[in-house]
């Protein structure tokens, strides 16, 4: 028996009930709102922003494995889990490539002003000629794309960026071994330095608002913050204070602190682009993750060795 906390995807919901007695989705990811007979789930399939603590976890107490959807487990009580010896895993790369295409789609966006263009015509503005148009943008070619965790996305991101022709530093808790890009060791080194600052770190407790007002104020004027990680690694209070007194030239998040609610206050502003946390959301990514649950649920069963595991 499994459990799943989230609605998943009908594909992978149908080919798991082939296999599986399948419970849930929950209400809410708590102990208190588990459905008879989850006590006797084995597994556990849940997504990185939900509640896996260590009450659901003592509440589960055939529970022998966690699954996460995605690459993030911010939510997963690790400390309980390995208390327990119960398996954390993820979607590992599975998504990487989608996110970091994506990624660089909100960098196109944000400095070459898409959503503004998009605006600018359906607002009946443009007169078909030179006199009234958008303003002349720097471009890409040349600049400088500071990337905030250089991890599996972080790295097809920098790969990306430099077919774009922009020269590339990250910033990481420690230097990474063979990669050529420019190293900073603060992150408000890594700002100062850039033109676009895109935020791929995991997310955790240690580095939420790490993207606060010190830290735009570093990116300055002319710079642009994307953010394809979590929420909560960006203070939107600091970020909508540096968008509204241009103290940043843009923003485009595909992740909010709160969602789904994203503040009226961030929507109000023009230079932000908004989407609704669809990186990963291309049919080559969904079935990978999907493939890797199956796979590491059979494995698990089986008895095997499990892939991308955290715990």
């Amino acid at each position: 028996m499994i459990l799943m906390a989230p609605r998943l995807p009908q594909r992978l919901v149908s080919r798991l009930e082939e296999r599986y007695a399948l419970l849930g989705p929950l209400e809410r990811s708590a102990a208190d709102a588990l459905p008879p007979g989850a006590e006797g789930a084995r597994a556990l399939i849940t997504i990185g922003s939900y509640a896996t603590d260590a009450a659901l976890i003592g509440a589960m107490r055939s529970l022998g494995l966690v699954l996460c959807y995605g690459t993030g487990f911010e939510g997963v009580d690790l400390g309980a889990a390995r208390a327990r010896d119960i398996a954390v895993t993820n979607a590992g790369t599975a998504n990487a490539e989608a996110v970091a295409e994506f990624a660089m789609g909100l960098v196109l966006a944000s400095t070459r002003k898409v959503a503004e263009g998009d605006r600018f015509i359906r607002e009946g503005r443009w007169g078909g000629n030179a006199i009234e148009r958008l303003p002349l943008v720097p471009g890409l070619m040349g600049r400088r794309m500071g990337i905030y965790g250089l991890g599996a996305i972080g790295q097809r991101i920098a790969t990306r960026a430099a077919a774009f022709g922009m020269e590339i530093g990250y910033h990481n808790r420690r230097m990474a071994e063979g990669v050529p890009h420019a190293y900073h060791a603060t992150l408000e080194s890594l700002a100062r330095w850039s033109d676009v600052l895109v935020v791929a770190v995991r997310a955790a407790a240690e580095n939420r608002h790490a993207v606060n007002a010190e830290i735009l104020a570093a990116l300055g004027p002319q710079g642009h913050v994307v953010n394809i990680s979590r929420g909560s690694v960006v203070d939107t209070g600091a970020l909508c204070d540096a968008l509204e007194r241009k103290g940043i030239a843009g923003a485009a998040l595909d992740v909010f602190e709160n969602e789904p609610e994203v503040p009226e206050r961030l929507r109000a502003i023009g230079t932000a682009v908004l989407t609704p946390h669809i990186a990963a959301y291309s049919e080559s990514a969904q079935f990978a993750q999907q493939q890797l649950v199956l796979d590491n649920l059979e494995a698990f069963f089986a008895g095997r060795p499990l892939s991308s595991t955290v715990v």
